[in-house]
């Protein structure tokens, strides 16, 4: 008799803990919810259980049945900026009397943003073997904030769509910012700083990733260049530079988590498919915002540095095409800008240093498109040029401070050609915001460039930031 008791009550004890609420890694204690939205919740329990969540900034309580694969979702709405707050998953399954519950604490409402790409995005602050972030130390001394909130998706190729992530959250202290995207953290903390509200980053990266690793299948569609018969093999082999395979790794699982915007950098990979990596970024973000049903939600990416690219096997394409390509996208699509690095490269390494000016040149997009926050500088564009002469006179947009040069009064960054389109150096000099460009070996002057190579260390600037690369032909 006590052995039947015994298999009885060990039984009933085991159809608990399965019919327990199971939520993605990313729905856990510590996290972020990003304020005064419809926020989803998801995640699986008992076949057809009645799901009870209730927020504890509300005191809320919202019911949901799970379907027949045990999967229920829930809208729940956050309030401004606090916290900490709890959420309680309790669940009762018409399949036992038993009543189980979920509890997820130290909960914070603030701004969540997506951050993406290949290595320079997911280079940590401790940085690389021999390859250091500038200002590490210092910055990890400063980094402890238990309103800055981080969570970093393991890597994971995959053939078909994943359900969950391996990560978890993290309050902001040195141990876990060392071992976290310092460009994404620099974002975050401007963030922090500026905003003075909890802020929560998910940091989603492969390095050597390909742009076309990020995207549906079916959004490939429209480029025939990029492979779309995928198989496990293809996986294994390409990882990170198999179509799709990052989207559905590391990227559909958490489709739907309510973000502010997005950031990106990638590019390095791209560079000898660079003809096509306008529209095909473009359409990722365009797939993004359609998956996530969010709107045109902000998305603001790096431009990739400059880098001496002639010991590597795509050396014989110019690497300033691609930061052409980047360019254009801000042209292309809503709501998105890019953040120039044209004066933060390494000639001998593809990973620069200074992660700092790219997280902080990402928040000051962030902060003056997406928050409003007045006063902080803007990356002038090139826009047009006129030939008078001998002389090449260039405009440039977004440059009501006046452009310069870096270094003094005058550039070695700039060519110009005729009409046999052979460049030579040019001298170059600054009135207000026109740049005029001339060179005695050419007497009818037809196109400019500026810093069109792999290698250059960009030194015309507006308003403390760099003007990216340009050419005014087409050649």
């Amino acid at each position: 008799m006590k052995r039947i008791i015994l298999l009885f009550v060990f039984s009933h004890l085991l159809f608990s803990v399965s019919a327990k609420v199971t939520l993605p890694k990313f729905f856990s204690d510590n996290m972020v919810l990003q304020q005064q939205t419809e926020c989803r919740l998801w995640g699986t329990a008992d076949k057809n259980a009645a799901v009870t969540v209730t927020t504890s900034w509300d005191s809320k309580a919202y019911q949901v049945k799970a379907d027949k694969d045990g999967k229920f979702e829930v809208t729940v709405q956050t309030p401004s900026a606090g916290g900490p707050y709890n959420i309680t998953f309790a669940e009762h399954s018409s399949q036992s009397s038993s009543l189980t519950s979920h509890l997820l604490s130290n909960i914070l409402i603030g701004e969540v943003w997506l951050c993406s790409g290949q290595s320079n995005m997911e280079m940590q602050m401790k940085g690389y073997k021999a390859q250091p972030v500038e200002g590490a130390m210092e910055a990890m001394l400063e980094s402890a904030d238990p309103q800055l909130r981080l969570f970093t998706v393991k890597r994971v190729a995959s053939l078909t769509p994943k359900d969950d992530v391996a990560g978890q959250w993290n309050e902001a202290t040195i141990a876990t910012v060392r071992e976290f995207s310092a460009t994404a953290y620099f974002f975050g903390r401007a963030l922090r700083r500026q905003l003075g509200v909890p802020v929560g980053l998910i940091s989603t990266s492969f390095g050597g990733s390909a742009c076309e690793a990020w995207m549906k299948a079916d959004w490939l569609k429209a480029f025939p260049q990029v492979q779309q018969a995928i198989t496990e093999d293809d996986v294994k082999k390409l990882q990170q530079r198999c179509p799709t395979a990052l989207y559905n790794g590391q990227l559909s699982p958490i489709v739907g988590y309510g973000i502010r915007g997005a950031i990106w950098y990638q590019g390095e990979d791209n560079i000898p498919r660079y003809e096509f990596y306008a529209p095909l970024l473009s359409r990722m973000i365009q797939g993004w915002r359609d998956d996530w049903q969010q709107g045109s939600f902000p998305f603001y990416y790096c431009q990739i540095a400059p880098f001496d690219y002639s010991n590597i096997d795509w050396a014989m394409y110019n690497s300033a095409l691609l930061r052409e390509q980047q360019a254009k996208v801000e042209t292309m699509v809503e709501n998105c800008r890019m953040a120039v690095l044209l004066d933060t490269g390494l000639k001998y390494c593809i990973h620069p240093r200074k992660k700092r000016q790219a997280g902080e040149r990402l928040a000051i997009l962030a902060l003056a498109n997406t928050y409003g926050v007045k006063g902080l500088p803007d990356f002038a564009a090139y826009s047009s040029v006129e030939f008078k002469g001998d002389t090449a006179v260039v405009a440039f947009d977004r440059s009501k401070e006046w452009v310069y040069f870096e270094h003094g009064t005058t550039s070695d960054n700039f060519e110009i050609a005729g009409a046999d389109r052979v460049f030579h150096p040019a001298e170059a000099w600054v009135n207000r915001n026109r740049v005029y460009v001339r060179s005695a070996e050419v007497k009818q002057p037809v196109a400019v460039r500026y810093a069109f190579h792999d290698w250059v260390e960009g030194d015309l600037m507006h308003d403390g930031l760099p003007v990216s690369s340009f050419r005014t032909d087409n050649w």
